[in-house]
């Protein structure tokens, strides 16, 4: 019988009607009897570590969650992470950075639907996710709608269906279906003997998207802010504009200040390349990181962490361009 750790963190899943709208609870009934269900089948212990609304959940609680799983990883088989769906996706990102050479399952599920109503998804996303620890799937994922989703590649697409998730540039790493589970044993190696929490980051990192007709004077504004690093979506394949309002130079007075700008594209499918048009090698000139086929929430939180280790330009790009878990595809 796996030995599990849920650590509860809030969310929908654990969320009643209030005064003034849905608010997570550190312990309902409703969740605690389900898991009692589950103890038919694992050994299961329950510890709420937060009990916020996933928009509540920053970057001091992610080294509460990572921290809390890194103590604990020598007496379980693997983790269950009841969180919120609308971070969901940074959260998972970011803890696949802290958690270094992680050698067991750490699962991430929520839900759509509280646990107390009747047509809550709740109970089939937990099973899902111990169904994950079963089958030791290693390294965090996010378990929804009866999907394994690496938690580097989980990205939130819709708002009410219960099919939340898509696994973004990335197969999933595991469905489920009426004969049984189909899971892909795709993995990458550890860069150690054992799992490290590398924990330190910098929240002082910004997400851009571009509009036609961006005002440059905006990066002046994030170098003023104190900014250490931004993200960028641009346009298509790569590319922003240089006629009428030029990006292209304060993005380089920003790059050549020693703060990193990460560019990525908007477009939720398929892999950015700058090299391609004119638009896009102006980027690559400006000394721009790619982020390839990253999604947001990776490139967001691995910058994050990035500067969190370093602040050297040369090494933050070189942790770019190390595949750490999945997060990108070369």
């Amino acid at each position: 019988m796996k030995k599990v750790l849920i650590l509860a963190t809030g969310g929908t899943i654990a969320s009643q009607l209030g005064e003034e709208g849905m608010v997570p609870k550190a312990a309902p009934p409703e969740l605690l009897g389900a898991l009692q269900k589950f103890g038919q089948y694992y050994d299961i212990e329950y510890r709420a570590i937060l009990n916020l609304d996933s928009s509540n959940i920053q970057p001091e609680e992610w080294k509460i969650i990572a921290r809390s799983i890194f103590d604990e990883l020598p007496n379980y088989d693997g983790f269950v992470v009841t969180h919120g769906t609308d971070t969901m996706a940074y959260t998972a990102s970011m803890i696949t950075f802290m958690l270094q050479n992680l050698d067991k399952p750490v699962v991430f599920t929520g839900s759509q639907i509280p646990i107390s109503s009747p047509l809550s998804d709740a109970q089939s996303n937990l099973a899902t996710a111990f169904a994950a620890i079963d089958h030791n799937v290693i390294g965090v994922t996010i378990a929804f709608n009866h999907k394994l989703m690496r938690g580097c590649r989980a990205v939130k697409v819709r708002t009410m269906g219960f099919d939340a998730f898509e696994s973004v540039n990335s197969q999933n790493r595991g469905e489920f279906f009426a004969d049984g589970i189909r899971l892909v044993t795709e993995r990458f190696p550890l860069r150690g003997e054992k799992c490290e929490l590398k924990s330190e980051l910098s929240d002082e990192v910004f997400l851009l998207k571009l509009i036609p007709g961006t005002n440059p004077k905006i990066f002046d504004c994030l170098q003023e802010l104190k900014y250490r690093g931004v993200v960028l979506e641009t346009f298509g394949a790569g590319g922003l504009h240089y006629l009428h309002r030029d990006l292209y130079t304060p993005i380089k007075r920003l790059v050549d200040s020693g703060i990193p700008v990460v560019v990525c594209s908007q477009c939720l499918y398929e892999k950015s390349d700058f090299s391609l048009y004119e638009v896009g090698r102006k980027v690559i000139a400006t000394g721009a990181i790619q982020s390839l086929d990253m999604t947001t929430e990776a490139a967001v939180t691995k910058l994050m962490w990035a500067l969190g280790q370093s602040s050297d330009a040369d090494e933050i790009r070189r942790m770019f361009e190390t595949n750490y878990a999945g997060e990108i595809t070369f």
